[in-house]
């Protein structure tokens, strides 16, 4: 009899690990999950459902003139950094059952900021994106927990080809997503040095093309030329 049971409980456990490590896999390999995924279309579904409920409950309003004025919408600032990672899910029974690790809490601002300082001194963001290998220049730019910085859009494409969450430089797994601009800042400052050394070039030819009408040369045969094109 007791041989019988430890049998029953021994299958009755195999299976439960079996079960909570398919689970586990089956919730690892969900695509709404990732760190960049794009919330547009359900932003979309939400105002398409406002909108119809808004018709709906439409009434005739006659103004007295007593309403106030609607205020426009707050214009938030552009280079604001924001976090992209969702809240995090529970925990599925693998890693109750402790099969795997659990995810890492969320990262405060000051570790966030730590993160990007590192990131700042590798110079991560004057290099080129590691996977399309163009230059960030104004578009989105995620920085990875781990340090990594890389096009939001590549490593959407990148997280969709591989159906997993890793880095696409260091392997590391469940890793946190921010959205900085320190490519855009640094590409701005790129194009403001070289308008300001397009004008100061503009300036100084100016400047000598003046300088060459006025004063004439000390080389014996430019300066009669130079007599010569004021006489005539």
């Amino acid at each position: 009899m007791l041989k019988n049971k430890d049998r029953s409980s021994k299958q009755g456990n195999s299976a439960v690990i079996a079960v909570a490590l398919q689970d586990h896999i089956l919730q690892d390999l969900q695509l709404g999950t990732l760190s960049v995924a794009d919330p547009a279309k359900t932003k979309v579904q939400k105002r398409e459902n406002r909108s119809s409920s808004l018709k709906r409950n439409a009434r005739a309003v006659v103004d007295t003139g007593r309403r106030k004025a609607p205020q426009g919408p707050k214009v938030e600032d552009p280079e604001k950094e924001y976090v992209l990672d969702p809240k995090p899910p529970p925990l599925t029974l693998a890693q109750k059952l402790g099969l795997f690790a659990p995810p890492p809490p969320p990262l405060s601002s000051e570790e966030w900021e730590t993160v990007k300082q590192r990131s700042v001194l590798q110079g991560d963001s004057t290099q080129p994106c590691p996977i399309c290998k163009e230059e960030f220049e104004l578009r989105p730019q995620v920085l990875l927990s781990c340090s990594h910085v890389f096009h939001r859009a590549c490593l959407q494409a990148f997280e969709k080809f591989t159906s997993k969450k890793t880095c696409p430089l260091c392997r590391r797994s469940q890793y946190q997503t921010r959205v900085i601009h320190t490519g855009a800042q640094l590409f701005k400052a790129k194009c403001a040095a070289r308008i300001q050394a397009c004008w100061r070039g503009h300036v100084v030819r100016k400047w000598y093309q003046d300088l060459r009408r006025t004063v004439p040369p000390k080389d014996a045969k430019l300066r009669r030329k130079f007599f010569e094109e004021k006489f005539l």
